[in-house]
């Protein structure tokens, strides 16, 4: 066995009704005043009041930026700084899916060390601990309340640029199943998958550990038994609860393995055509598996298992069942058939011809191989493989 460590430094609160916990959360924490970053929908909703409400009754005052998009951008991050440094504020309050996280992580190192996102790009740049974050995720899919990433995207290159550093992860988390049963089955589906896809490219990563093997394990078999039944029915309390834990594990297994290809090719597909990141992932996962099917040396039949109502045993299993299995549970879920599809549903202009997208396949594929995580996928790849694999998926 090869040496490896692990350290998870964080405060997590998991259960039903524990958006009640922020108060005390936030006294432990020392705040006086937060800024709670968010977005439109749940401002709407009136959960974002509902979270400022809370911090009033201990006498903590609350701020709000709700302005931001999917696939949030360098523009939004500086508005989100500026907002932070008019307020006063002295922590952060993350509350929502991965768009919020992000930009939340992002400002907590611009506000305190000054200059632009960009100067932090890639590993181990923040030169040493942020402004204090409180992560409550509203979606069962990124498991950005326990990574240390965050990914924003600068229009001004069609690139989505990764800050990693263990100095960004929240202090604390708050996860609370209700919050996520108001998803539109959409959404439920996208996040489901990616929480799935995090879990999965950890687990077959060249980076994995006996330590992020046992997370990836868990959250696979939590997500892979209760995501159809959660797209079905949001309001299943119990599939709910297995979706959020299994995301958490899922986030805190690929922080010390990384991922794959899924997610180094998926980043450039959002990038460039503003496709949802989770389908982006999604779409690209059975043609990536079949790739990869080349290096399994077990861990598919696991993986298998996991997402298929029919459980296969070693000697009748073939890589390539676990290809099939994938694509019923996308089909299933309602996720896209392939990247044409997919591009045209994002679409803002009108149809994408196949023309335009094969235009796009070489810049794409440049971005890609800049990704970390080609280097720890299980199959070696170069970038004609790469530009290969999105031509398989239009």
């Amino acid at each position: 066995m090869e040496t490896f460590n692990f350290s998870v430094p964080q405060d997590i609160t998991v259960g039903k009704g524990s958006l009640s916990k922020l108060p005390e959360i936030a006294k432990k924490l020392g705040g006086k005043h937060a800024l709670i970053i968010s977005g439109p929908h749940l401002e709407k909703m009136g959960l974002v009041k509902k979270a400022a409400d809370y911090l009033a009754s201990v006498d903590i005052k609350a701020d709000t930026f709700t302005d931001i998009e999917a696939n949030p951008s360098v523009t939004t991050v500086e508005k989100a700084t500026a907002k932070y440094l008019e307020s006063g504020a002295d922590f952060i309050v993350a509350f929502g899916g991965g768009s919020p996280m992000d930009v939340a992580k992002a400002v907590g190192v611009v506000a305190k060390y000054g200059g632009s996102v960009t100067d932090y790009e890639g590993a181990h740049k923040v030169p040493g601990p942020i402004v204090p974050l409180i992560a409550i995720p509203t979606t069962a899919g990124t498991g950005s309340e326990v990574t240390a990433f965050s990914v924003i995207t600068d229009h001004s290159r069609n690139y989505k640029l990764t800050v990693f550093s263990y100095e960004i992860l929240p202090k604390y988390a708050i996860l609370d199943a209700e919050l996520i049963t108001t998803a539109p089955a959409s959404v439920a589906a996208a996040c489901g998958i990616d929480a799935f896809i995090h879990a999965e490219e950890a687990y077959v990563s060249t980076a994995a550990s006996p330590f992020s093997d046992a997370l990836a394990e868990k959250a696979m078999a939590l997500i892979g038994k209760n995501i159809r039944r959660f797209v079905a029915n949001r309001n299943d309390i119990e599939a709910a609860e297995a979706m959020m834990t299994g995301s958490l594990f899922a986030g805190i297994a690929f922080s010390f393995a990384r991922l794959g290809n899924v997610h180094a090719m998926s980043h450039p597909v959002s990038a460039f055509f503003d496709v949802p990141h989770g389908v982006a992932n999604a779409v690209l996962l059975p043609v990536i598996a079949e790739y990869n099917a080349l290096a399994d040396h077990g861990k598919y039949l696991t993986i298998y298992n996991d997402i298929s109502p029919i459980p296969a045993y070693a000697e009748e299993f073939e890589p390539m069942m676990l290809v099939d299995a994938i694509r019923e549970l996308c089909a299933d879920i309602g996720i896209p058939e392939n990247l044409t599809i997919a591009i045209n549903n994002a679409s803002k202009n009108g149809t994408v011809t196949k023309e335009e997208i094969e235009s796009k396949i070489e810049p794409m594929a440049i971005d890609a191989m800049k990704s970390g995580n080609i280097a720890v996928n299980p199959r070696a790849s170069r970038q004609c493989d790469i530009e290969m694999l999105y031509r398989r998926a239009l």
